[in-house]
């Protein structure tokens, strides 16, 4: 088999000792995030030819623990020992969905700005995104083009990173991170929107990887994403080590303990949509078409979603899912271009945003990422009856009883005064899939809406994603990856494929 260098010389460029050696010690550390203390005294010890995964449900303290390798979280106490150079944080490549929110923030507050340190705003690209990431391998536009080809994402480097749809940009950030040639990659949910074909083909890329003598650490809610060279385990739960070794030993450990606790089916609150409160027609599409420059993105499409029907939106990374989406929030300005109904009424006849978006409730990373400031993760639920990013209103003691009564169905109203971006990731969604709901919307649009969440809460959301397709008059627009992840309300399929060459490749 062929493998990918991330060095001009190849794996030998990583300065090799003998293996078994220790890399990084973690030395009895209290990891202190925001006013709360986890992983006390945890030790912890990765050894040179070492690669781990670290397993956990949500709010566990799998990223925090991943972030002390990094020097990217405060420890109340212990230390972290680098016994190698190439343990530095700086030579530590990193790929996580905080960064790529943090990145996507920086971009947008950058071009709405207009520039910044004397830049002139010009969106960035997926080229200098990678570039950024400190180019450390030697063979400079030779290992850059080794990458991208490898990745299968040579096609959109001179796009917008603000264009790529989640999975796109996750390989993007792989790229970034490997631009290092980093003897250590840690990985923090690296296949989340990522399509079924390009998972297999990431996993070749890790085995690659790690044959060459990269170690890896993979944060993952998903045991079959572990690949099979990954041969030490870290399990957490409730913000405390419970489980760490062999990987054979640790996971049968983990099966025995009940990592996830099942969830019972919840039942949507009694002031869920009727099914009367639906309009025959919710949405209605003509010829659809929409291109940047000589890219095509859709074309030609006809799609009607009546009174009833449950829609899954399917198709690999790039078919323009998330596109197709915000033409219907009015996220893309496109959508006025062209003839689309919403609820009766065609779009550009005068309405407004808010009148759009006042009948439809979304999830999605996109939206979670606007989400950057220490806003508490009730008002940011509650911020889904105004359709605002932030709450700016005071809420009537009616809306207040609304927004805890779909927190505590999602089990997040323990945290309620909780910073938004304080919470997991796997949190935060279920923060916002209460935030849709919150207004009873007709229309109900889940782009991975199980994307960071564990096993029982995924369970969870699809009970309650049922119960809603199935017993309100809300009607669901779903788009996953995982063909485990199809609620069973679901009764229509659209499927998007990329363009043909030649015909442009979608965003």
């Amino acid at each position: 088999m062929k493998t990918l260098s991330v060095s001009s010389g190849g794996a030998g460029d990583r300065h090799p000792f003998p293996p078994g050696e220790p890399f990084i010690t973690v030395d009895d550390v209290t990891v202190r995030v925001r006013d709360r203390f986890i992983l006390p005294g945890t030790t912890w010890e990765i050894r040179t030819g070492e690669s781990w995964a670290i397993l956990g449900p949500n709010g566990a303290g799998k990223t925090s623990l991943a972030r002390v390798l990094t020097d990217d979280v405060p420890t109340a106490r212990g230390r972290v020992v680098r016994h190698h150079r190439d343990a530095a944080r700086e030579r530590i490549g990193w790929v996580s969905p905080e960064l790529q929110e943090w990145l996507l923030g920086i971009e947008e507050n950058r071009v709405e700005e207009g520039g910044c340190a004397g830049r002139d705003g010009t969106p960035e690209t997926a080229r200098e995104t990678i570039l950024s990431g400190l180019p450390a391998c030697r063979g400079g536009s030779r290992c850059y083009g080794r990458l991208v080809r490898r990745l299968g994402i040579d096609y959109l480097q001179d796009r917008p990173v603000r264009r790529l749809s989640t999975g796109e940009m996750r390989k993007v950030l792989i790229a970034r991170a490997l631009m290092k040639a980093p003897r250590l990659l840690v990985l923090d949910e690296p296949f989340g929107g990522i399509d079924a074909a390009s998972r297999g083909e990431l996993t070749g890329l890790f085995e690659e990887l790690m044959a060459e003598g990269v170690q890896l650490v993979l944060v993952t809610h998903r045991v079959e994403e572990i690949p099979a060279g990954i041969e030490r385990v870290f399990c957490v739960k409730d913000g405390r080590v419970v489980l760490q070794g062999g990987r054979e030993d640790v996971l049968a450990g983990w099966a025995r303990i009940g990592a996830d606790d099942e969830a019972s089916p919840p039942e949507p609150p009694r002031r869920a949509a009727p099914e009367e409160a639906a309009p025959e027609i919710l949405l209605e599409m003509k010829g659809v078409r929409v291109a940047y420059g000589a890219v095509t993105l859709i074309d030609g499409l006809d799609w009607t979603v009546r009174r009833g029907e449950n829609w899954a939106v399917l198709g690999p990374n790039g078919a323009g899912k998330t596109t197709l989406l915000n033409l219907i929030t009015g996220d893309n300005l496109q959508g006025y271009a062209n003839e689309i109904r919403l609820f009766g009424r065609l779009k550009g006849t005068g309405e407004t945003v808010w009148d759009i978006r006042q009948n439809i409730g979304v999830v999605s990373s996109e939206l979670q990422e606007r989400y950057r400031r220490g806003i508490q993760a009730r008002d940011v639920v509650a911020s889904g009856l105004f359709d605002s990013v932030g709450l700016f209103r005071r809420l009537t003691p009616e809306a207040r009883d609304r927004v805890e009564e779909w927190m505590d169905l999602l089990g997040i109203l323990p945290m309620a005064e909780r910073a938004f971006d304080g919470l997991s990731y796997g949190e935060r969604r279920m923060a916002l899939i209460a935030r849709a709901m919150v207004k009873s919307p007709l229309l109900l649009i889940l782009d991975e809406p199980c994307q960071g969440l564990d096993a029982a809460n995924r369970r969870k959301m699809l009970k309650l994603i049922d119960r809603i397709g199935g017993a309100t008059g809300t009607r669901i627009l779903y788009v996953s990856h995982y063909e485990d992840e199809m609620p069973s309300c679901i009764n229509r399929i659209l499927r998007l494929e990329r363009p043909k060459p030649g015909a442009g490749r979608p965003c």
